[in-house]
């Protein structure tokens, strides 16, 4: 029996519903050839879904949302604001919360699944802390997605798909770019002890950068302290060309702290927002990588949608991939346009 047969197999949800379900027209879909009535409902539907109205006739479904984000976490604000606008447009019940301490964030996790949510979408950052929440919404016949982290566990758990960028491959992407702006000796700044995502990119990073890679641990949460621990690294090591931070924010804040090394060093970051937009603008930051976080909450939504709906699986299984995609200064008066508006 397969993973998707299972799910829909051991569901414990009230069926009369579905049987009663109206069809479904997607508000981003046109269709060549229709009707000018067919034409005008299609526009209504597009604009019922800009404005935040449901476009389907399904029922009501409940879908809950539990990451690993910290307090104030732009990105993953961006992740929720997707998934936001999706259950807008799937008339979907949505519930987001979050933790970064991944004891805390597992029973977020229990609590969804004592709540008899219809879908469940999880962030895998520490994976084994995890394990046993995702497997009692599994054994509940709550289908699962994950997102963002975790995507080597993720299918292991029982969750139907994954949803995210491929932190390795990322990484790679970085070191190759590093090679072709002929740096040669690069910090990894890691801002989240025990996160594998982030372990992953700096692996990649080392894998494909010609130079040399040294990774720095720093507490993510004390900024002042992130600042002054790699100042002081970069004092330490004067040849120091490249910072690499794992998350937006972060780079900023390794461009004042290069500053205040009096180093040469320029950085690079994983991830965007708006403050990251600008500095590609202004050339203090070299390039972001960008794993597009609306994408990945308003696909996690969309593909329990129509799971449920219609037993579709988007990627067959496997993992989608919403990154990396490499962004320079020529990318950046484009790409303000939406950090601005809190999209990218």
């Amino acid at each position: 029996m397969s993973r998707l047969e299972g799910f829909r197999g051991n569901r414990r949800r009230k069926s009369a519903g579905r049987a009663a379900m109206a069809a479904v027209v997607l508000a981003s879909v046109g269709l060549a050839g229709c009707s000018s009535t067919g034409g005008k409902r299609a526009e209504e539907e597009r604009d019922a879904a800009v404005s935040g109205e449901a476009a389907v006739g399904t029922p009501r479904w409940k879908i809950a949302m539990v990451s690993h984000s910290g307090e104030g976490d732009t990105f993953w604000d961006i992740v929720q604001s997707g998934a936001e606008q999706a259950a807008a447009k799937d008339n979907i019940e949505f519930h987001y919360s979050h933790d970064k301490e991944a004891g805390r964030q597992a029973q977020l996790v229990k609590a969804a699944v004592d709540n008899e949510v219809d879908g469940l979408i999880v962030s895998l950052a520490k994976p084994e802390a995890m394990k046993g929440a995702v497997e009692k919404a599994v054994k509940a016949g709550i289908p699962v997605v994950t997102i963002n982290s975790g995507q080597d566990q993720s299918e292991k758990y029982g969750a139907l798909a994954h949803i995210g960028q491929d932190e390795e491959i990322a990484g790679e992407a970085v070191g190759r770019e590093l090679n072709d702006r002929g740096r040669k000796k690069a910090v990894c700044l890691l801002h989240e002890q025990g996160n594998v995502g982030h372990e992953e990119r700096c692996r990649g990073v080392r894998r494909t950068f010609d130079g040399e890679v040294r990774n720095l641990h720093a507490d993510g949460t004390n900024m002042p302290a992130v600042e002054s621990s790699l100042e002081a690294e970069l004092q330490s090591d004067p040849g120091t060309d490249t910072v690499v931070t794992l998350g937006a924010p972060f780079a900023p804040t390794a461009v004042k702290a290069a500053e205040g090394a009096g180093s040469k060093a320029e950085t690079v970051t994983f991830d965007l927002n708006d403050q990251a937009a600008q500095g590609l603008k202004d050339g203090s930051i070299g390039f972001a990588v960008d794993q597009q976080p609306y994408l990945q909450g308003y696909e996690a939504v969309d593909l329990l949608w129509l799971e449920r709906y219609n037993a579709n699986m988007l990627g067959g299984g496997k993992p989608v991939l919403t990154g990396p995609q490499i962004l320079t200064k020529k990318d950046a008066s484009t790409l303000q346009k939406y950090t601005k508006r809190g999209t990218r």
